[in-house]
Formats: structure tokens, sequence, C-alpha cells
């Protein structure tokens, strides 16, 4: 992708242009559709996605992160994740509830990208 985009940029076009089939994406083929190169290449691409959830919180827009998920656990996505959305007021604090905040949340996003 281009140097001259902000990471974070990078990161929603191409969760937006990505085909549904695809969805959702590991942390670590976003970080290969990307061409990062170690180190902290999960880190970064993390990072990344936090700055997206910021922005979307401040416009109103449902979450595009919640389109990458971790390859461990559930396919749910990291817990920084939820950790952010909480704090961003827009997950429930309670553990048991988050999942099903998530999935919701996915359906938001995609129904926002049609």
């Amino acid at each position: 992708m281009t140097d001259n985009v902000s990471l974070p940029a990078q990161v929603r076009q191409l969760l937006e242009t990505a085909p549904r089939e695809t969805l959702p994406l590991t942390y670590q083929q976003l970080a290969e559709v990307l061409g990062l190169q170690p180190p902290r290449t999960i880190q970064r691409v993390a990072q990344a996605l936090e700055s997206t959830m910021r922005e979307d919180a401040l416009h109103g827009r449902p979450f595009i992160a919640a389109l990458v998920v971790s390859r461990r656990g559930e396919g749910l996505p990291a817990q920084g994740f939820f950790d952010l959305a909480v704090e961003l007021g827009r997950f429930p604090a309670e553990p048991a509830r988050q999942a099903e905040a998530w999935r919701e949340e996915v359906e938001r996003v995609l129904a926002a990208m049609t």
C-alpha cells in the first residue's frame, strides 16, 4: 500500500473494499495484505485499528475494526478491541455481554457498507 497514506487510513480503505466473503480478516491477514514487515507487525495493526475505533466513535459510526479477529480463541477480536470499545462507551463492561455486542457491531458495519 502507499506510504503517503497513514496506516489507519490504509486499514479503513482495505476493510471497506474487501469482498464480504473474505470478512472477517485476522490481524495476521490484514498485516500481510498491508505488506507490513516485522518487527511489531501485529502491534502496528492493533494500533491502527484502535485509531479507527476512536475516529468511528467520534463520528458516530460503527467500529470498522470489528471486522478483524484473532486467529486464536473463538473468532473474536483481541481483548484490546473490547477494552477500547468499553472505554469509548460503546460496549457493555460485562464480559459476558461483549461477544454479542461485537456480533451486533459487525452487522452494523456491514449494513453501513452497502
